[in-house]
């Protein structure tokens, strides 16, 4: 589309519709979500019945094993939400997963942390903790991208509106 002044500009074309839609609810994605709740309910299923079966472990890896599973019923749920919606996202799932994203990252790091300060792990935890701090900042990173992405889609989807209501009280 351009941002020319013309009448023709202020009304998208069939073609540049089918084109966002497209790209929002292409195969591949649709594919990646599938996977995602496929991958998340298997871990969450695995580390839950290890959780259930296993009563004399620690009380640390039953809270590590915990989490894993909440973290993998998360990202389940927000797989079902992606692929229920019949309807273009406006890149909000984008945000909410890497906000997700960031949350566990964060959680992760401070649990890492937590091991090697009250632990007996040393240089692992800070390994772990390095590692952590690396994907806090991918995450981190990726979430201002959505934000970003998220908030031109919103003013490029107000000005179209406009456009279109504009286009509609035109005199013919």
């Amino acid at each position: 589309m351009t941002d020319t002044c013309t009448p023709a500009a202020a009304k998208p074309s069939a073609a540049d519709v089918r084109r966002l839609i497209g790209a929002e609810l292409s195969l591949p994605s649709r594919l990646g979500h599938t996977m995602l709740l496929l991958v998340s309910l298997g871990g969450a299923g695995v580390t839950g019945a290890l959780l259930a079966t296993e009563p004399g472990l620690p009380l640390r890896t039953r809270v590590a094993l915990a989490a894993m599973v909440a973290v993998g019923l998360s990202w389940a749920a927000f797989a079902t939400w992606v692929l229920t919606r019949r309807r273009v996202l406006l890149a909000q799932h984008r945000v909410v997963a890497a906000r997700m994203a960031t949350g566990f990252t964060a959680l992760f790091t401070l649990g890492a942390w937590g091991t090697g300060r009250w632990g007996e792990f040393g240089r692992a935890a800070d390994a772990a903790v390095a590692v952590g701090l690396v994907m806090l900042a991918v995450a981190v990173s990726a979430l201002v991208r959505a934000r970003r992405r998220f908030h031109e889609l919103s003013r490029r989807r107000a000005e179209l509106e406009r456009r279109l209501a504009d286009h509609g009280r035109a005199p013919r």
